[in-house]
């Protein structure tokens, strides 16, 4: 242990260190005048002890105690991974994101993955999807099934899931403003397959915050898609006991140009918002908070992204304790998905997004995430081929199995830089969550477009330094060659969105009109009176989908009440 004695010896050294690299300086200058992390935390020289203080002890200097800043592993604030053995017991999750125009190729591609050693499904959903719109809504025209499945109906979930063992994988669904429909869409399939409801798992993202800063898929105001969220995690806390409820991402807003700190604050002030919302209806915080989870954005900068999962993981357990009173440890861990970068996948020299990818990937697991998704390295000209879908795989298979980084328990703990900027991103983001807790809490910040108006400056600053070049990108604006065009992308099916348009107008004639116009009518009923038992609109979703609603009609059926938002 370091003594006060020796702590000063130390402060000595330091300083006559920064003596002897100033001399060297002059002799050799270094490469840039100041050197920063991407959220333009400057880096110092050397870290030591003296950056890093929860390294120590107080009586030697530390600004608190070991175990409240860093602790063990599997211990609040649980700053060293959620789980004591993290991966020497078992694994992440290795859940590669798949969906294609059909349900029929995007359940081809899951059992070619299954059998290759994928542990979890990733479900990507096509726009209209995503937006309740149907095929054959003339909105949909040239979007159906182009960035992810096209889901409409009982029947495409029934063609989706086939085959698949539902009571011994879990699935994560990319989907938001119709969550609680293609939710209620994957619990139907279960219960005609016999599987309980209660081995089912999985996360629907079911984040509609981070749309109105990020992504813009959203359809209803804010306030009543607050009440669609606490409805589903009433549902979920009654029927789905293993279902993870939202997974509240970060990585949609990092994609849309914001920086480490505040991809931690705003993703944190979302997950405050959910839980408050949740309270305010009724729900007990140990009831619900187990089955929140969170979804990260895997950057280049390996150092800073792994002090970013430590400090959002420290900072969420003491929220969760000291703002809402958790008792429960699982209620205060941050449990967290990781995708890999999709922004920082380039079109020029494709190859080199296999690098990027494996240092995103390993950033992730060094931060101790609970499942990851490796992009494919084409994406950034086409939905991933099965060939670079399978190195995207096999990239976390090497990881996992030959690196040596899963043997060790959080193998960066303790490192001095590290440590530092786990505490100088905290610290960042805090601030950020006290200026949103003046502004009346994240959605009134929204609507007044503050986070809209960070991510935005943020975006702006980033994308200047690419073009000044005081940010390489590797074959982008330096090191650029003349390329050959890549081989063996994927393409679209042009006749596919004709074939989708005909299936789901053949599925609502053969259905009993009846049955479902009273099923669509109920749900528009309970969503204009105040949720409660008999009014979780989750339930009525449910029985609306039996009946053979199609996604776009049960939204519709909610915009009659809530309306749609304009921003």
């Amino acid at each position: 242990m370091t003594t006060t004695k020796s702590y000063s010896t130390l402060q000595s050294r330091i300083a006559a260190f920064a003596g002897r690299l100033n001399k060297i300086a002059t002799k050799v200058p270094p490469r840039r005048t100041r050197f920063a992390t991407d959220a333009e935390i400057e880096l110092g020289d050397l870290y030591s002890p003296l950056d890093a203080p929860h390294t120590q002890a107080e009586e030697t200097g530390g600004s608190s105690d070991y175990l409240d800043g860093i602790g063990l592993p599997g211990e609040y604030p649980f700053t060293r991974g959620v789980q004591p053995n993290m991966y020497r017991g078992r694994l992440w999750t290795m859940r590669q994101y798949a969906g294609f125009g059909s349900a029929k190729d995007s359940n081809r591609r899951y059992h070619y993955l299954l059998q290759r050693g994928q542990t979890g499904l990733s479900v990507a959903f096509d726009l209209p999807t995503q937006m309740g719109r149907d095929p054959d809504h003339e909105l949909s025209k040239g979007e159906v099934g182009r960035v992810g499945v096209s889901i409409a109906s009982l029947a495409d979930m029934r063609v989706l899931l086939g085959g698949l063992p539902l009571d011994k994988i879990t699935t994560s669904m990319t989907i938001n403003a119709t969550a609680s429909t293609l939710l209620a869409l994957y619990v139907a399939v279960a219960d005609e397959q016999g599987v309980s409801r209660r081995l089912l798992g999985g996360t629907v993202q079911n984040d509609i915050l981070k749309e109105y800063m990020a992504r813009g898929t959203y359809i209803y105001p804010p306030r009543p898609s607050l009440r669609l969220i606490t409805d589903l995690f009433s549902f979920c806390n009654a029927e789905l006991p293993q279902w993870n409820t939202i997974s509240i991402s970060g990585y949609h807003i990092r994609e849309a140009g914001c920086d480490a700190v505040q991809e931690v604050a705003f993703t944190l002030a979302d997950g405050i918002a959910y839980v408050e919302a949740a309270i305010a209806v009724g729900l007990k915080v140990d009831e619900f908070a187990p089955r929140l989870s969170f979804f990260f954005n895997g950057h280049n900068n390996l150092i800073e992204e792994v002090a970013k999962f430590r400090a959002a993981r420290r900072l969420w357990a003491r929220i969760m304790r000291e703002r809402f009173y958790a008792k429960d440890e699982k209620s205060q861990m941050l449990l967290f998905h990781c995708q890999t970068a999709g922004s920082m996948l380039t079109a020029q020299q494709p190859l080199c997004n296999v690098v990027r990818n494996s240092v995103q990937a390993l950033g992730a697991i060094l931060g101790g995430c609970q499942s990851l998704h490796v992009n494919g390295y084409d994406e950034a000209l086409a939905l991933p081929s099965e060939q670079s879908a399978l190195l995207a795989l096999r990239t976390q298979q090497v990881l996992a199995f030959e690196s040596g980084v899963a043997d060790l328990v959080d193998p960066l703990g303790g490192s001095y830089a590290v440590e530092a900027l786990t505490d100088q991103i905290e610290q960042r983001a805090t601030d950020y969550l006290r200026r949103i807790d003046e502004l009346g809490g994240m959605v009134s910040a929204i609507e007044q477009r503050y986070p809209q108006r960070e991510i935005e400056r943020r975006a702006y600053e980033y994308q200047r330094q690419i073009e000044s070049k005081q940010r390489i990108v590797v074959g982008v604006n330096d090191f650029v060659m003349a390329e050959p065009a890549v081989k063996g992308l994927h393409h679209l099916d042009p006749q596919a969105e004709a074939a989708r348009v005909a299936e789901v107008r053949a599925y609502r004639q053969a259905r009993n009109e009846q049955s479902t116009r009273e099923a669509l009518s109920a749900l528009t009923e309970k969503a204009r009176r105040p949720s409660d038992g008999e009014n979780n609109l989750t339930a009525a979703i449910l029985t609306a989908v039996k009946a053979q609603a199609t996604v776009g009609e049960i939204a519709d059926a909610l915009r009659l009440v809530f309306g749609e938002y304009v921003g």
